[in-house]
């Protein structure tokens, strides 16, 4: 059986910060972030192996994730007074596409890094906004 803790994880902040609150929203956003993370393990280990596999179940997943960080921030928000958050999920997103499809181990990991703490800041501005406690 594998050791979660010896499992790479890419999106810590975004799981921690959905995990926290117990509402629909927040957990279609932690079920993305889940599946999210999965598909960035195994594109990972494809990196590392120099494959290609498991790209677009990857971006597939993130887009999902996105979408679902969208519909809990809520479309008017996301659209407005939250598009320099967008634009950083958005951003991030791509970035993590040109890493994987160049190959770049050390790009997709800071990319991760950028996107995750996007995502995580989206939900914890969502909880206060909505008056809910992060844990």
């Amino acid at each position: 059986m594998p050791n979660p803790a010896r499992e790479p994880t890419f999106l810590p902040l975004t799981m921690a910060a959905a995990g926290g609150a117990g509402d629909e929203g927040a957990r279609a956003v932690r079920d993305r972030a889940e599946s999210a993370d999965r598909a960035a393990a195994d594109c990972w280990l494809s990196l590392v192996a120099g494959c290609t596999s498991g790209r677009q179940a990857l971006i597939t997943s993130l887009h999902d994730l996105s979408e679902a960080t969208c519909g809990y921030a809520g479309l008017r928000w996301w659209l407005g007074h939250g598009s320099l958050h967008r634009r950083r999920v958005s951003d991030a997103e791509h970035r993590i596409d040109d890493a994987v499809r160049e190959g770049d181990g050390a790009e997709f990991a800071e990319a991760f890094i950028g996107y995750d703490q996007a995502v995580a800041t989206v939900v914890v501005h969502v909880q206060n906004r909505l008056g809910k406690s992060v844990t």
